[in-house]
């Protein structure tokens, strides 16, 4: 297993000695970044913590923020130029969408009704 030498102040150096033998497994998981900026995750579940009406969940959409990054993507992946983390990204969106999808799919009846 390779072995890596890092330089660090006596206090993180107590810090690091506390944690013993989890450091590696702490170290892979702040080098896992989420697919999705924060904000985005934020977005969507502020909408459903919102308790929102049947109207308001047929009326959701991505903000422009998301659809022009949507847009951009969909360009890229179409190209065949979308980087590893550019591909999770894009599956993340579509993850969500599908979601939003299935939402909207049990708010049907609401909007057949109105018709």
């Amino acid at each position: 297993m390779p072995r890596i030498t890092l330089e660090v102040s006596e206090e993180l150096s107590e810090q690091l000695a506390q944690l013993g033998d989890r450091l590696p497994e702490l170290l892979a998981l702040t080098l896992q970044q989420p697919a999705l900026p924060a904000h985005i995750y934020r977005y969507v579940l502020d909408f459903l913590a919102s308790n929102p009406t049947p109207q308001k969940i047929a009326d959701f959409k991505p903000t422009s923020e998301m659809q022009e990054r949507l847009r951009t993507l969909l360009t890229r992946s179409k190209a065949g130029e979308l980087t590893p983390s550019e591909l999770k990204e894009l599956d993340e969106y579509e993850r969500i969408e599908h979601l939003v999808v299935m939402i909207k799919a049990g708010n049907l009846s609401y909007l057949t009704d109105r018709l």
